[in-house]
């Protein structure tokens, strides 16, 4: 197997590591779509432990957390440690037709999906018109 290493870039990536003042939470990408009667959000969290991830609903609000804990192993050289460790948090505003109290989660192979149910009042429904009843007609003499 042919490897190719590139120092600058090597010293590039460790430098940036290094020099990164960001040290809040990190981003987790994600898909977002809707599926009939709710919205599905699918985030990937690889390598992190369901116990960490926490949920949160504020009004219209809703926060994603999790933490990845760095695997601490005496003894080793590290030759590349591209995963970042740490926490991870998003942000979304839902809309005033979410059904907020029946928001679900699970987490299976490295995914988060939160199912973010439509209220009965933002679904789409159909209105009855009545017609009005005719006048009754006058006679005149």
């Amino acid at each position: 197997m042919a490897m190719y290493f590139d120092p600058f870039r090597e010293l590039d990536r460790a430098a940036g590591q290094l020099l990164d003042t960001r040290q809040g939470p990190r981003l987790m990408p994600m898909d977002l779509y809707r599926d009939g009667d709710h919205y599905v959000l699918n985030a990937d969290l690889p390598g992190i432990d369901p116990g960490s991830v926490d949920i949160d609903v504020d009004g219209q609000l809703l926060t994603i957390r999790a933490e990845r804990t760095p695997r601490s192993q005496e003894g080793v050289t590290w030759l590349a440690r591209e995963r970042a460790a740490g926490s991870f948090q998003r942000q979304f505003t839902l809309g005033q037709g979410s059904d907020t109290p029946a928001i679900s989660a699970s987490y299976e192979n490295g995914v988060l999906s939160v199912v973010i149910p439509v209220s009965e009042k933002a679904k789409p429904r159909k209105i009855a018109v009545q017609a009005a009843s005719p006048a009754p007609a006058t006679v005149e003499a």
